[in-house]
């Protein structure tokens, strides 16, 4: 278990424990430094509109929002939450939109919710959607799989139905004239 010539010889012992304190101590220093470089930032909380703040006009942030006030323009955020209190006349765009307040105005969101306390007047296009009991909404539904980014998903739809009815009308009154 342990050799005698390291423990009869102390200076050989000093001489290894010298090259191997440096070895493991600079070791872990490059990988620390890298860590510490590439480590994420921690992520800022999320801006609080309060109750007494009216805003007229855009808002557009990558980060979190929370609103208590008015705002009267459109809202984009990556998570957005809608007070109680909270009026929102305008377009809602966000990764994650949870609704306790009130929106007039389009809602567009990846997941968005709409708690007991929401009244939402206007359509909302959503991948997933949630819709608790008492919560008051008057517009249309629409799934897709990209809601936040309208002229992509539209523009294909709309473009794509517009031959296939012509095409059928075609062939129907061609059938027709071959029949008189």
């Amino acid at each position: 278990m342990f050799s005698k010539s390291k423990i009869n010889e102390p200076g050989q012992k000093a001489a290894e424990a010298t090259p191997a304190a440096p070895a493991p101590s600079s070791a872990p220093v490059p990988p620390a430094s890298d860590f510490k470089a590439t480590a994420p930032k921690a992520k800022p909380p999320a801006s609080v509109l309060s109750s007494d703040l009216h805003i007229t006009g855009n808002l557009k942030t990558t980060g979190d929002i929370q609103v208590e006030g008015t705002v009267e323009g459109d809202i984009r955020a990556h998570l957005l939450t809608i007070g109680e209190s909270a009026t929102i006349k305008g377009e809602v765009t966000a990764d994650d939109v949870v609704i306790n307040g009130r929106i007039v105005g389009r809602v567009r969101g990846l997941k968005v919710r709409l708690t007991s306390t929401a009244r939402v007047e206007g359509d909302i296009i959503h991948k997933t959607i949630a819709i608790e009991s008492g919560a008051h909404f008057e517009g249309s539904v629409q799934r897709q799989d990209d809601p936040l980014n309208p002229g992509k998903a539209a523009a294909p739809r709309a473009a794509a139905p517009a031959p296939a009815p012509s095409a059928a009308v075609s062939a129907a009154t061609a059938a027709h004239k071959s029949d008189s």
